[in-house]
């Protein structure tokens, strides 16, 4: 039936957009400087009050750098869904980037708050990064469960393409621990990211 109403929706001309979510969890004590990166990435946003072109290229340097440690991905989940309105798919970006903040220790620091930071701190051995992205078009390597590694692999480097075809209309990044010395146990992983499945 979904089939149908897509091919009525192209016929008449309304655009597609597939909003989704990917969580990808990381591990080992090798991942520190990922935190680095997200953190430098959400300065850069917050800098640029949101541009979307701005948003785009950290998004491009967090994917890049994920791909890099690929070595240390342990499990991962995604979700999503596809919009003929605009307005519904923006209510579901809402919704999504509403859980995301919720979750455990996932904020975004700003640079007050590092200026304070001890100079040391437990290094965490947990990190999940979830992002959220709104994509005009089709996009199959994200309309799939992504719950294996090349289709991981395949989905951070469609979104990496898809910054570069301005196609991409929201961005948001959340992860957790937010901060260096914050720690995201194992038991707290469990908790707080029951959807995700090992890799």
């Amino acid at each position: 039936m979904s089939s149908w109403r897509d091919r009525i929706n192209k016929f008449t001309g309304k655009t597609r957009f597939v909003v989704c979510r990917i969580f990808l969890h990381l591990a080992g004590d090798e991942i520190a400087p990922v935190l680095g990166v997200l953190n430098h990435a959400a300065r850069e946003a917050i800098d640029a009050e949101g541009d979307l072109q701005v948003l785009g290229e950290g998004l491009v340097e967090i994917c890049q750098n994920l791909l890099q440690m690929s070595l240390y991905w342990q499990s991962a989940a995604n979700e999503g869904d596809v919009f003929w309105e605009e307005g519904e798919a923006g209510d579901y970006v809402t919704e999504l980037f509403t859980d995301s903040a919720q979750r455990y220790l996932s904020a975004v620091i700003t640079e007050d708050e590092e200026d304070n930071t001890p100079l040391s701190f437990p290094v965490t051995r947990n990190l999940v990064v979830m992002i959220t992205v709104a994509v005009t078009g089709e996009v199959p390597e994200l309309e799939t469960n992504l719950a294996d590694r090349n289709a991981l692999e395949d989905g951070l480097k469609a979104l990496i393409n898809l910054h570069y075809q301005n196609r991409l209309q929201g961005i948001q990044v959340h992860y957790s621990p937010a901060q260096f010395g914050d720690e995201l146990t194992n038991d707290q992983l469990l908790l707080n990211f029951s959807e995700l499945i090992p890799l």
